[in-house]
């Protein structure tokens, strides 16, 4: 009997330690969405607060992508130098601070400098959690990535929705410290958890293994020119993986910005009902992250990236062609069905294949097509029409439908 209790002690305590690193991670997702949220509901009163014009304020809110995007590829070198639950734990703490400070800005020069911090936070974050998070889920075998995705669209919704509560009692300036103070709170917790477990080995797939020590008595290794050929694919693949990011995030940035345009303007929506597509498109979105990983147990990879890519953009086609609001509206959550995992699955892909790096290159590619998405619509819609430009999104989901179709069997070698 004493050497099977001692088996069972053994067993149980890695399972018990990845639960609690997957707890641990959710609950950092969850605050990512939850603090930029935040923010991004009290953008107009900051605008007024300023005095920026619509112009003058655009350029000061690209401080947050390019904040993000110039980080991103750093933060996955510390990230192999100094481990990722350390460069979450200490991204989370910079993201906390840094939401406290556009209320205090009074120019819109200013607030482009302080949101540039705020976007390097907020890139950084999001490299290192999602870096974890595919150890994660190589530790487990299990497809739970979009899971992870599932908690930061629930906590973008909870920070929506509480920021719309206390809008109109509380300034900026306090709702904005409260949102450090909860962030700093949860990150002391989930943090301390965080730190306590060694991080799960690296998949079988990364570079850290393909380059290990060759035990003695193996099979010497494949010459510089092989590998030179396999280092060039990975990288290919990588970036492949990366498109597929920036075409989902091109339709979630789109749609988060020109979903309601179209609904009140071309269909003649009241302000009330048109705020509600971006919100059936997010819902759908998340409902979709949630499912996300039984459907790719049932599916596999890419028949999910397939076929998520292909609904999204017959749903985008009836959204934006749509002759009625409620067909739209339709429309935009089959739309957000259809999208949901194809961001998490593709990062999650990179990051198999390279690490760090792997996920620092699809994530900047992903946030480079939510960056490119709202101004593209806005350009095309002078020369067309904003039905006509919102088709872009479906050409972009249909692409990288077509993109995980033609790389199948590279990727699953």
């Amino acid at each position: 009997m004493p050497p099977i209790n001692k088996t069972r002690t053994r067993t149980a305590a890695p399972d018990n330690s990845l639960t609690r690193l997957r707890i641990a991670l959710t609950v950092f997702f969850a605050l990512d969405g939850f603090v930029f949220a935040g923010w991004v509901v009290r953008i107009p009163a900051i605008k007024e607060q300023t005095g920026a014009s619509a112009s003058a304020l655009g350029l000061a809110l690209l401080g947050v992508s390019a904040g993000a995007v110039i980080t991103m590829m750093l933060t996955g070198r510390l990230c192999r130098r100094y481990g990722t639950h350390r460069v979450t734990v200490v991204c989370a703490v910079l993201l906390s601070l840094s939401v406290a400070l556009p209320p205090l800005t009074h120019s819109a020069p200013a607030l482009g400098a302080v949101l540039l911090a705020f976007g390097a936070a907020y890139g950084s974050i999001n490299v290192a959690f999602n870096s974890a998070a595919v150890d994660l889920v190589g530790a487990l075998r299990r497809p739970i990535m979009p899971s992870f995705h599932a908690a930061f669209s629930l906590g973008g919704m909870l920070g929506a929705g509480l920021g719309g509560l206390v809008a109109g009692g509380l300034s900026p300036t306090r709702h904005l410290l409260g949102l450090t103070v909860i962030g700093l709170l949860v990150t002391a917790v989930a943090g301390r958890t965080l730190l306590r477990i060694q991080p799960p080995a690296p998949t079988p797939d990364t570079t850290e293994q393909k380059a290990a020590p060759r035990p003695p008595g193996s099979p010497a290794p494949a010459p510089a020119s092989s590998r030179d050929r396999t280092h060039t694919r990975t990288r290919g693949l990588v970036f492949t993986f990366g498109l597929i990011a920036l075409c989902t995030a091109y339709g979630e940035g789109a749609l988060a910005d020109w979903s309601a345009l179209h609904l009140k303007h071309d269909l003649d929506a009241t302000a009330g009902v048109a705020a509600v597509g971006y919100s059936c498109f997010a819902l759908a979105m998340t409902i979709g992250r949630l499912t996300g990983t039984r459907l790719l147990e049932r599916l596999g990879q890419t028949r999910t990236l397939v076929g998520g890519g292909t609904t999204a953009a017959l749903g985008m086609l009836l959204g934006a062609l749509a002759p009625s609001v409620w067909a739209a509206l339709l429309g935009f959550m089959i739309t957000g069905l259809g999208l949901a995992n194809l961001f998490p699955v593709a990062v999650e892909r990179a990051g198999r294949l390279a690490g760090p790096d792997g996920v620092a290159v699809a994530s900047t590619l992903g946030y480079g097509g939510m960056l490119l998405g709202p101004p593209a619509i806005g350009f095309m819609a002078d020369w067309l029409s904003l039905p006509a430009a919102l088709t872009s999104v479906a050409a972009l989901a249909a692409t990288a439908a077509v993109i995980a179709a033609v790389t199948r069997r590279a990727a699953a070698a």
